[in-house]
């Protein structure tokens, strides 16, 4: 309860006042209200001890310390950990009903999740994946956006679930008709009112993390019960993701909001003299929603920075905001001013240094392995064999001029601990990798099966 609940709450009359005149009068005023006043609901769910896939060993914890938090907030949480068909199901009948009375809804979720023809879908732990009819047993994200539309002022989507799933893999080899299947998830833009967040950019995986938590949660459970607005605080849990990923993991961030909203922000009441009566004065926000669409047409840093100079205060003065932000972020990840994206047959010629870091999944430990590699007239090639297991890696591929590729691996297996279905020392693998090459280095993430990131330096 805030301070100002209390004070009205405790029986405190300013001379002239009723109580209930006063409280209701500041309190519409700000536009806030007793604890009670608000209905804030949410649905947290953590899904990892899968049957058909590689199990996750964070959500179940993900979900338990999201929700303690959202709780400490002030909302009434609907939770739910490694969910059936039946019981996920349930759950969102659960809060669609809820988010239907609420004035705040959030939905987070963490677990496996994937794309089929653009479309998002959520995977309880007993789905199997034969062909596409089977992904009428997961849950549609669109779905669950349009459940949040019901909430009256402000609509939350937190989806802590772009994992490597292999059913993409199987989904992708059985599908009977054109389809598309991609990696991660496809993009969603907040409606109006929404806040998006995704760990990862659409498309992309995300890591599912070595401690208690994955390095988005980590993040969010550090930002989300600070007293900022909340806009802010999601860009601060982007940020932090970014950062710790080895600059590897943006997440995903839409905001469709206006006006500033908070969770746990302070209050603060003045009461001040009246103002001197004369001529009403010129609404400073009148202009500020043609200025906007201007800018907005403009599209760039300048035109956004120029309508913040102008209508700070006004409506659209976060979503200004937002697109700065959006525009920092990908300069942040452009190649640096001057920089050429393509080069000669030569240019990346030469002895190359090869890390392959693996993270954990399942009950796979993770690792990280080194190989020497040669590009010759553009074709690369690295390969590594282990006196000790007598396992092997190769990768081959052709680098073009702009240095993005993508490359074949194949190989022996190890021992089995390091291997996703246990398999035994000596059988056969193979997988791609997306990589992108420039004059001295590179980088290449492992599309199948498990999350692996690669590192190039030309000697």
């Amino acid at each position: 309860m805030s301070a100002l609940s209390r004070l009205c709450f405790a029986g405190f009359v300013l001379p002239g006042l009723s109580l209930p005149g006063f409280c209701l009068t500041v309190f519409a005023a700000l536009g806030i209200g007793p604890a009670s006043a608000e209905t804030r609901v949410a649905l947290v769910i953590g899904n990892g001890a899968y049957v058909s896939t590689a199990q996750l060993p964070n959500p179940s914890h993900d979900a338990e310390d999201v929700a303690n938090s959202l709780k400490r907030s002030g909302f009434e949480v609907i939770q739910g950990v490694d969910l059936r068909q039946a019981d996920m199901q349930d759950l969102t009948i659960r809060f669609a009903r809820a988010a239907s009375r609420a004035d705040v809804a959030i939905f987070y979720y963490s677990g496996h999740a994937m794309q089929y023809n653009g479309v998002n879908y959520l995977m309880p732990v007993d789905a199997a994946l034969t062909d596409e009819a089977d992904l009428k047993r997961f849950v549609r994200v669109d779905d669950i956006v349009n459940d949040l539309q019901q909430a009256k002022n402000l609509r939350i989507l937190v989806l802590d679930s772009c994992r490597d799933n292999p059913l993409a893999d199987m989904l992708k080899r059985s599908a009977t008709r054109a389809a598309s299947v991609g990696r991660g998830l496809s993009k969603v833009e907040a409606p109006r009112g929404t806040i998006v967040s995704f760990s990862t950019q659409s498309g992309q995986v995300a890591a599912d993390g070595a401690g208690r938590n994955s390095p988005y949660t980590t993040a969010f459970l550090k930002h989300i019960e600070e007293p900022h607005e909340i806009g802010d605080i999601f860009r601060d849990i982007s940020s932090d993701v970014y950062d710790a990923s080895g600059k590897t993991q943006l997440p995903e961030l839409s905001l469709s909001i206006i006006g500033k909203f908070y969770l746990n922000g302070p209050v603060s009441v003045t009461i001040a003299p009246a103002a001197p009566q004369g001529p009403p004065r010129a609404d400073p926000c009148a202009s500020a929603e043609a200025h906007w669409k201007a800018a907005d047409t403009i599209g760039t840093g300048g035109a956004f920075e120029d309508h913040l100079a102008r209508f700070s205060s006004c409506s659209f003065a976060s979503l200004a905001k937002a697109r700065i932000e959006g525009l920092k972020q990908k300069v942040a990840l452009a190649p640096a001013t001057g920089e050429s994206k393509t080069f000669d047959g030569k240019t990346f010629d030469g002895r190359w240094d090869v890390t392959v870091n693996c993270v954990g999944a399942g009950k796979a430990l993770g690792y990280t392995r080194a190989l020497s590699g040669t590009v010759a007239n553009g074709v690369f090639h690295a390969e590594d064999l282990d006196q000790r297991t007598n396992s092997t890696l190769v990768i081959d591929g052709q680098i073009p001029a702009d240095g993005k590729t993508t490359l074949t691996a194949r190989g022996l297996t190890g021992p089995s601990a390091y291997t996703i279905n246990n398999s035994a020392p000596g059988s056969p693998y193979a997988y791609t990798i997306d990589a992108q090459f420039e004059r001295t280095r590179g980088s290449g993430k492992r599309n199948e099966a498990r999350a692996c990131n690669l590192v190039f330096v030309k000697r």
